[in-house]
């Protein structure tokens, strides 16, 4: 039955295949296209290298940066030391007793009896008098330093002794204070 069923397949297929040469089917084997590896390998490279010369650019700016830092922190230390300097210069020119020095080296003293000017009603208090240096005082006054004495050897000896007879006293008298608690 098969082969008479084939044959009828082909008596009715025949009309429609008539024209039509029959296609010879064969296999075909696999084609294998591979890529070229070339453009894969230039990418890698290209990337590699670029992140190398990328990262030897980050390094040299981070040091250059660092060099800046330190000189800009040498410079502001510097420059706190100099503030401080001037600081000090200029307390010591605000300085009372330099102020009345320099005015008296310009010939100004002090007056024996002055007058004062009130500011909001424009009064003069007092009368102003001619003065001359004589009833200016001398602005330094010179203190003289004080001198130790040098304990001499006995001297020292004896004030260790001293110490320590005190040291004993104290420390009988803790211990008495001691016992008494403990009695009680």
């Amino acid at each position: 039955m098969s082969s008479t069923a084939a044959q009828q397949v082909r008596t009715r297929l025949a009309p429609f295949l008539e024209g039509r040469a029959r296609a010879r089917l064969t296999v075909v084997p696999d084609r294998r296209t591979s890529a070229s590896r070339l453009p894969f390998v230039v990418l890698v490279s290209a990337l590699l290298i670029g992140g190398v010369v990328g990262l030897l650019c980050f390094n040299t700016s981070m040091q250059q940066a660092a060099f800046s830092e330190n000189s800009l922190q040498e410079q502001a230390t510097n420059l706190a030391a100099r503030q401080e300097s001037l600081t000090m210069d200029l307390q010591r020119l605000q300085d009372p007793q330099n102020i009345a020095a320099r005015a008296q080296r310009l010939g100004m003293v002090i007056p024996t009896e002055p007058a004062l000017l009130k500011v909001p009603s424009g009064k003069v208090e007092g009368k102003a008098v001619p003065t001359d240096r004589s009833g200016t005082p001398p602005l330094y006054a010179r203190i003289p330093k004080p001198h130790y004495a040098v304990p001499t050897t006995h001297q020292a000896a004896a004030a260790g002794s001293a110490r320590a007879e005190g040291h004993a006293t104290r420390t009988t008298r803790t211990d008495q204070n001691a016992s008494r608690h403990a009695q009680q």
